[in-house]
């Protein structure tokens, strides 16, 4: 029998991700806000291309990985079926070698210039995105996530050494930040093998078990698997365009500004990582009554959060004066947090648990093809990048409703009156952002978030009640 997620075991989990999230904080503050400052600004965007086309490289397992999460997710370590896993990762292993020694060789003989090491390093990471991702994925779903913790804190703070190291050298070449970034998943790789040998090593399937094993995962995870990079998409076929209508430079400061608004959902990711494991062992009718408290509790925090984009940007202008444009843009995109987070926590990990793939994969495909026209008409018919970012807040945000909708059908649960809400925030914050000054748009927002604060006040009112009672309760 797999083991019950408790409160207390859930909880342990949250803090031990939140720590891994802190050490990923610490090397994203590294990334974001201290490389732009000491390389060129066509370094950084050739970097920042490099990291746009390599987080799409996760698509080609084809769904295996998302097939096993999906077939194995209830089981704890000692009860998987490692023979079988073990044939699976041979068989990413060898595909994906394969897949990548071609980029590479279509790099050197069919790209130029830095457009040569883009896809080469593009190809290696092929490997080795692919490898990190079954290695997390293999202690996500035995519910080891103090093991995934290491190896997760391994990757990013190899990373950072290494981005360290070539900032103190004064290296200003791109290249070798892409290379530290994979010597990051290397050793995370390394440590894996030490952690987690009966996921490797030892006998597997004979080759037609092993094929017809392949066939079953790729079948149950290809949708999921696209339902996941479609909404991906969203925002990266929105950056690809801004690559091809505007320049490196334009490209490079609109990358900065979601770099930025990507760190206000580290610690959200963090629970994310754990909340599948844990949904999937819960009894179904505690399901719908948590959806609730979550979401409620997540708008709150990440409204809150987004006061500091005022004061951050009065910093920020004085570090890093030539990406002043950069948080321009923050100021219509940072809204999206609100809703991406909400997909990525909460709808996605109940849909998986509902096994409702292929809703999922319906919505982010609807909303990935009206995002593309909106993007494509934004910026090559009026030619407008303000346009294109807030077209970019008003898909994910339809995505997010969207998702949302199909899961209170599924478990019975209404958010109507919260949708309305929602967007009135976001409009007064891109109103305060973009037509006042920093000081009096944040105060225009404040107000704004302590009315929604009262108008959610029964959120507050629960979870401190829960907070109290627990408390009591060990005494």
């Amino acid at each position: 029998m797999s083991e019950r997620i408790t409160a207390k075991k859930f909880t342990a989990n949250v803090v031990i991700s939140l720590t891994v999230q802190a050490v990923s904080l610490a090397v994203g503050f590294l990334l974001n806000l201290i490389v732009p400052k000491f390389i060129g600004e066509d370094q950084y965007a050739y970097w920042q291309m490099y990291l746009l086309y390599v987080g799409y490289v996760g698509v080609l397992h084809f769904g295996l990985l998302d097939g096993i999460v999906l077939r194995y997710s209830q089981y704890d370590y000692e009860e998987l079926d490692k023979e079988t896993v073990r044939s699976q990762f041979k068989i990413l292993f060898v595909f994906t070698t394969i897949l990548a020694v071609a980029a590479i060789f279509a790099a050197f003989a069919f790209t130029r210039a830095e457009s040569r090491y883009i896809v080469a390093f593009v190809g290696l990471g092929i490997v080795s995105k692919n490898i990190h991702t079954y290695n997390s994925y293999s202690f996500q779903i035995t519910n080891r996530i103090n093991k995934y913790a290491a190896i997760v804190i391994a990757q990013k703070l190899s990373y950072g050494i290494a981005v360290t190291v070539l900032l103190a050298c004064k290296v200003n070449d791109f290249r070798f930040y892409c290379l530290a970034d994979l010597s990051g998943d290397a050793v995370a790789a390394a440590i894996s093998l030490a952690f987690n040998r009966g996921m490797y090593f030892g006998r597997s399937l004979r080759g037609k078990e092993s094929f017809a094993e392949l066939k079953r995962n790729v079948s149950a995870g290809i949708i999921l698997m696209l339902a996941n990079f479609s909404a991906l998409l969203i925002v990266g076929g929105a950056k690809m365009i801004v690559q091809w209508r505007w320049d490196k430079f334009v490209f490079g400061k609109v990358s900065f500004s979601f770099s930025l608004a990507n760190v206000f959902t580290t610690f959200i990711s963090a629970i994310s990582v754990v909340l599948f494991p844990s949904l999937k062992r819960l009894e179904a009718n505690t399901l719908p009554k948590l959806y609730k408290n979550i979401r409620s509790a997540v708008s709150l925090v990440l409204f809150g959060v987004m006061c500091a984009y005022f004061p951050g940007c009065a910093i920020l202008n004085k570090w890093l004066p030539k990406y002043s444009e950069s948080l321009i843009y923050l100021g219509y995109l940072l809204p999206f947090i609100i809703f991406s987070s909400k997909v990525s926590l909460l709808t996605n990990n109940y849909l998986k648990v509902y096994r409702k793939e292929k809703a999922m994969m319906a919505v982010n495909l609807c909303c990935v093809a009206g995002g593309f026209v909106l993007f494509f008409v934004a910026a090559f018919v009026f030619d407008n990048l303000i346009l294109l970012l807030l077209s970019i807040v008003a898909v994910i945000m339809v995505n997010s409703m969207a998702s949302e909708a199909v899961v209170g059908k599924v478990i019975g649960v209404r958010v109507a009156a919260d949708f309305v809400a929602e967007t009135v925030m976001v409009i007064i914050f891109i109103v305060s952002a973009a037509s006042f000054s920093l000081w009096q748009g944040f105060v225009i927002y404040l107000l704004a978030f302590i009315a929604y604060c009262i108008f959610n006040y029964k959120t507050w009112e629960t979870f401190f009640r829960k907070i109290f009672k627990k408390k009591e309760k060990q005494k």
